[in-house]
């Protein structure tokens, strides 16, 4: 065979070859399609409730689960649940144009509006058969959930832990600058409102709005009006309130913004560190009974980082004048070597303000009717879900150190050229409402094919993403009566057969998953982006 043949033999191969790659990948790009709108009726239509969602259910439905178990009439607010569900819904629109999809948000964000406080925020909580039941849920779940301390009682205020507010309301915000809907307009300014109204004249928020006194468990004050850090509330007002003032424009944001960040400054404590609640003193206090008064390590690394992200935002050298005294603390508050499990954790979870020694939690009983929790130096028999590893945790001083210096050396212009704030003008392209990721939960994972391929698959005939090994919990059956104060469940997630605490079901048991839907569909959708 002659040369010049042998190079056109080699092209019509090369051409053919990149024909059937282009015929797989449009076809695969069609069934990821298809497997996307699949799926998504199915959750719409056999899964949601009003267009609320729990986390996990029974492929029957004869039980469910939020956080806890849950009502039929009930659909959970925070992550993964309706606001999660709500912003999937919206990527799948933004990547296929496929009008179901922003129906099916639709439908989210007018469950949570109809769950929305009368002051404007949001309980984990959304029960369409109305207060007579929630209360009925609170008095019997909720109250024997052993750990779950704020379940335990019914406020009939809303809450900003777990990003369960602030995360509604920013949903809000973006189906209605989705496309400029003025049907979501009401309540999102009412869900604005609700948290500028709610913030304390020094710039901390509390735990729970409007404020509330009533719950007094085992002589403790009730801890839901105390300056919250816990659960990065604070923090995720402001993201919201600067993702407001990105979006919307509006130079009344800036204010409680600014509060908001110099509190930050205002609570560290003289010897370097923060706690993670705070009293109407500015003294670091306990919430939970197993969250004594402490200052925390974690705690002081995330508000050290967020510091040093308020001096890109401002330019101001406050944020991060005090940064080196938070590094020396968490270098004096290391574990010793004996608790270090070989160098894999750094630090204790609290520590004492006095003393600066490690403080462990413990429990004892085998429910919450006649159990309890304390604190001592003790580290034997920690408890086991607050944590998870024997009231210890890591933390990376080296990369707050290397932040730090970073932003130390660099100049006024350099530190804030990126900063939300001081932008005299916007300058991407469109309009500021096309132009921000609003989804926390948003992946940016580049998928394989074979990943696609096996999220596919793993479709059922019924067109759900069945999964094993979620959390479950305890029927309720009534409250305890085991008064022996054993040490059988010091380490557990979950006492005896009465808490009604979620723990994993380790069997074989397989459940329809709203996390799981969200983690299939941003595989999908970000796979979709590229192609």
């Amino acid at each position: 065979m002659n040369l010049k043949l042998t190079n056109k033999l080699f092209l019509v191969f090369l051409m053919l070859s990149g024909l059937s790659e282009a015929q797989t990948t449009s076809e695969l790009e069609a069934k990821a399609k298809e497997t996307m709108l699949h799926a998504t009726k199915y959750m719409v239509e056999e899964v949601s409730n009003n267009g609320g969602y729990l986390w996990n259910y029974l492929p029957n439905f004869s039980r469910q689960w939020g956080e806890m178990e849950a009502f039929k009439t009930q659909i959970w607010v925070q992550h993964p649940g309706t606001v999660s569900m709500g912003h999937v819904f919206l990527d799948a629109y933004s990547a296929t144009g496929v009008e179901y999809y922003y129906s099916a948000a639709e439908k989210a964000a007018s469950a949570l509006i109809w769950g929305q406080g009368t002051a404007g925020g949001w309980n984990y909580i959304v029960d369409f058969a109305g207060d007579r039941s929630l209360k009925n849920w609170y008095d019997t779940i909720g109250k024997n959930g052993w750990r779950l301390e704020e379940f335990q009682h019914y406020y009939g205020n809303s809450t900003f832990d777990d990003d369960v507010t602030s995360n509604a309301a920013r949903f809000l915000l973006r189906i209605y600058l989705q496309k400029m809907d003025p049907k979501f307009k009401p309540a999102l300014d009412k869900a604005i409102d609700f948290i500028i109204e709610s913030q304390y004249p020094l710039g901390g928020w509390p735990q729970r709005f409007p404020l509330k006194y009533d719950f007094v468990k085992k002589g403790l004050p009730d801890y839901s009006s105390f300056y919250t850090f816990n659960d990065d509330v604070i923090w995720e007002n402001i993201h919201f309130l600067i993702q407001c003032y990105l979006t919307l424009g509006e130079e009344r944001f800036l204010d409680p913004i600014r509060r908001g960040m110099n509190f930050y400054i205002l609570t560290q404590h003289g010897s370097g560190g923060w706690g993670q609640q705070y009293n109407m003193e500015l003294e670091p206090t306990g919430a939970r009974t197993y969250e004594p008064p402490a200052l925390l390590p974690r705690t002081t690394y995330g508000n050290a980082m967020l510091l040093m992200k308020f001096y890109e935002y401002t330019g101001d050298r406050r944020f991060i004048a005090r940064i080196p005294d938070a590094i020396e603390w968490l270098e004096d508050s290391r574990l010793p070597d004996n608790l270090t499990d070989g160098g894999t954790y750094t630090h204790p979870l609290f520590v004492d303000i006095d003393t600066n020694k490690p403080i462990f939690v413990h429990r004892k009983g085998s429910n919450i009717t006649y159990g309890y929790y304390y604190s001592d130096n003790n580290a034997d028999k920690p408890i086991g879900h607050y944590g998870g590893n024997g009231g210890r945790s890591i933390i990376d001083i080296g990369r707050l150190q290397r932040e730090y210096e970073r932003l130390n050396h660099l100049s006024f212009e350099e530190v804030t050229k990126n900063s939300p704030l001081n932008a005299d003008k916007f300058d991407l392209e469109g309009s500021p409402q096309n132009s921000y990721n609003l989804n926390p939960y948003s992946s940016n994972k580049t998928p394989d094919e074979d990943e696609v391929r096996d999220v596919i698959k793993a479709l059922d005939s019924q067109y759900r993403w069945l999964v094993k090994h979620v959390q479950t919990s305890n029927p309720y059956i009534g409250e305890g009566q085991k008064r022996e104060l054993t040490d059988e469940y010091a380490t557990t997630h979950v006492g005896d057969e009465t808490d009604t605490s979620p723990y994993r079901d380790t069997s074989e048991q397989e459940y329809i998953s709203t996390g799981k839907y969200i983690q299939n569909m941003n595989l999908l959708i970000n796979y979709l982006k590229i192609h």
